[in-house]
């Protein structure tokens, strides 16, 4: 089958745009195409700095021929309803039939259409497209012309089976030509079919694929410094953003002047990173940063890159010396002297300045501290200094670095080094990656960071919603969880029941991943009573290992049919069944013996739970099993005898608590 090939060939896109377009690009064209009643064998995007492209394999050369029948309104229905029909259809009231239905006659439109040649299809598609094309920013580039596009658009190189599929976007006519690298390459390009397409860019020095741009970055990279006796400190997110600025990426090495060499590590990645985009590199020896650092350039030149390297050592110095400046006249004020300036900066005009947050946090990390076994002393001073790097013109110039500079000033004040710890370690983790806190002074800060955040805008109204997060409480909520469970932390949660749901849901995305059931954190939350996360897990782990076995589902399947039967009895009865069973009533064997297994496990269950013996709780659950399918296959519920009747409700409402030890079984699914 032929084959399809677009490109839109423009100014310099964005990386941080370039992916997303690319997807978009295909999933626009394929709903076009399938909307058409088009099929295909395969699709392809790439995007790069120029030029955005899509190949599309398998496509037929003509569209497929379409009968369908539009059931429309009744005939006796409003004028307006069958002019709406007649609207939606494009045909007249003598072209539609009348079909009898249950529901009395109704309009019938059959509609026939013949199918078209693919190229004639595609370009309707193409300008539909890209007109679609949902751009975080876009521009007007043309006088006169109303239509957007991210850069000013070149070119449209649009071809079906070899041939120009002649379409018009904004004025630009589409052809069979694109150019290749801006500096590196002249003249048009002719091309008929993607491998020719493809094959031709590699030779004008553009490099289509974004995922071979960065392999080649990252082995260039790699190599460079393994010569200088160097390896490059990993950024992925940066070799991505990189990866979208060079058609032909060519990897240099620079050189950082020793003067800057005693500035922080991270100070001079966050500033080569954020302005420069430049790749940091240590010696593997010591894991210390190397006065030496990669660039990606998009050019080739006769020197081998010297006077690009020159240039870029002549930014990164003046770049560096703003840093250097702030680092100096930052450590001549105490972190203890700039906490006063919190004053002065709101955190949220319903929850005050950052200080009176700073003081919130100090007196929640020590009761936190005296809970977990921390020294009260030093997490409490540790809450105080916590926020006062954010008066720092480090901070102020790389808002990244905030904590992580806390650390050096604390230290260059001659703090305690858990205090400066603390100060660094208290907004961690900030991301499902992130390393969580693992000395206890560290944890009561950062817990009592998050928990203040996540009360605090809670009580003042401000909660997540479905379309956004403002505040990250979502994060904060899965850093507490995440640092209880990693530390095995028993610490309880006292906060509002809608937080605690909150947490609820939080914690079913942390155990997602290790394929822990939704509907189980349910069922143990269901209890009412359990905020300890590290022992809800525990349960929730032990009762998902039981329901997996044959005893822990032929019971749960017992518990659901005792549930269903006491929900109808109590609501023809408007009472609630209790656990109070009469044994004089029971009169049939299997109802003995059930009362009898519940009296005896009842308390060996709770006895275990009170242990926190999980696993052994459910053990002696399991044995309720057989006596629970015993009763359901010889005792009859609803009993002729309303005391008998009303005794093995009071039964099966016996049974129900039992379980309800454990979990909120009616909260389990299956």
């Amino acid at each position: 089958m032929p084959d399809m090939l677009l490109e839109l060939f423009s100014e310099e896109i964005p990386a941080r745009m370039q992916a997303q377009a690319a997807k978009d690009l295909e999933r626009l064209t394929v709903g076009a195409l399938t909307e058409r009643g088009f099929m295909f064998e395969g699709i392809k995007a790439f995007a790069g700095p120029r030029r955005l492209t899509l190949a599309i394999t398998g496509l037929p050369p003509e569209q497929k021929d379409v009968r369908e029948e539009l059931k429309g309104p009744r005939t006796d229905a409003p004028q307006a309803a069958l002019d709406g029909f007649l609207k939606k259809t494009g045909l007249t009231k003598e072209q539609l039939k009348v079909e009898t239905t249950p529901k009395g006659e109704v309009y019938m439109a059959v509609i026939e259409r013949k199918g078209r040649a693919t190229p004639l299809v595609l370009a309707e598609i193409i300008p539909e497209v890209m007109g679609k094309l949902p751009w975080p920013k876009s521009m007007r580039w043309k006088p006169g012309n109303p239509v957007r596009w991210v850069r000013p658009l070149h070119s449209i190189l649009a071809t079906f089976d070899g041939e120009v599929v002649p379409c018009e976007f904004a004025g630009i006519q589409s052809g069979n030509t694109t150019r290749g690298h801006r500096f590196l390459s002249s003249g048009n390009i002719t091309v008929r079919r993607f491998e020719d397409y493809e094959a031709a860019l590699k030779k004008a020095h553009v490099v289509l694929d974004a995922a071979e741009r960065a392999e080649i970055i990252s082995n260039d990279l790699k190599q460079k410094a393994f010569a200088l006796g160097l390896e490059p400190i990993e950024d992925i997110g940066l070799l991505n953003e990189v990866s979208g600025l060079a058609e032909w990426p060519v990897v240099l090495i620079g050189t950082i002047q020793d003067e800057f060499m005693d500035v922080p590590a991270e100070i001079l990645q966050t500033s080569m990173r954020t302005h420069q985009k430049y790749f940091s590199l240590r010696d593997p020896k010591t894991g210390k940063m190397a006065n030496r650092f990669g660039l990606v350039a998009n050019m080739l030149t006769k020197d081998c890159g010297k006077e690009i390297v020159a240039g870029n050592e002549r930014v990164l110095r003046a770049r560096l010396s703003d840093a250097k400046f702030f680092w100096d006249e930052d450590r001549k004020h105490s972190l203890d002297s700039r906490i006063e300036k919190l004053k002065g900066i709101v955190f949220h005009a319903k929850l005050g300045t950052q200080f009176e947050r700073v003081e919130r946090i100090e007196k929640l990390a020590g009761e936190i501290a005296a809970k977990i076994g921390a020294d009260v002393t030093k997490a409490k001073r540790a809450a105080r200094l916590a926020k006062a790097d954010l008066t720092t013109g480090v901070v102020g110039e790389f808002p990244e670095l905030q904590g992580v500079m806390g650390r050096y000033y604390a230290q260059h004040d001659k703090e305690d080094s858990a205090v400066a710890d603390a100060v660094r370690d208290h907004y961690k983790p900030v991301g499902p990656s992130d390393a969580v806190p693992s000395e206890k002074v560290s944890i009561a800060v950062a817990l009592a960071d998050k928990l203040d955040a996540l009360t605090g805008f809670f009580a003042a109204g401000e909660k997540p919603t479905g379309s956004g997060d403002p505040f990250a409480l979502r994060r904060a909520a899965l850093g507490i969880i995440r640092i209880l469970l990693e530390n095995k932390l028993r610490f309880a949660l006292k906060v509002s029941d809608d937080l605690l749901t909150f947490f609820a849901d939080r914690l079913k995305v942390a155990l997602k991943e290790k394929g822990v059931r939704h509907d189980l954190i349910d069922a143990v939350f269901g209890l009412g009573h359990e905020d300890d996360l590290v022992r809800l897990v525990a349960r929730v782990e032990a009762l998902q290992a039981f329901l997996k076995s044959d005893d822990g589902a032929n019971l749960l399947a017992g518990y659901k049919r005792a549930a269903n039967i006491l929900k109808a009895e109590e609501k023809k009865d408007n009472k609630t069944f209790t656990s109070e069973v009469l044994e004089s009533k029971l009169v049939e064997p299997a109802e003995q013996v059930l009362f009898a297994a519940l009296k005896a496990h009842r308390e060996h269950i709770d006895l275990a739970l009170k242990k926190e013996d999980f696993s052994a709780a459910m053990r002696d659950m399991s044995q309720l099993r057989h006596p629970v399918d015993t009763f359901f296959d010889d005792v009859k519920v609803n009993a002729d005898d309303k005391a008998v009747r009303e005794n093995r409700l009071n039964l099966l409402a016996s049974l129900r608590a039992t379980l309800h030890q454990v979990a909120d079984f009616s909260r389990i699914e299956g």
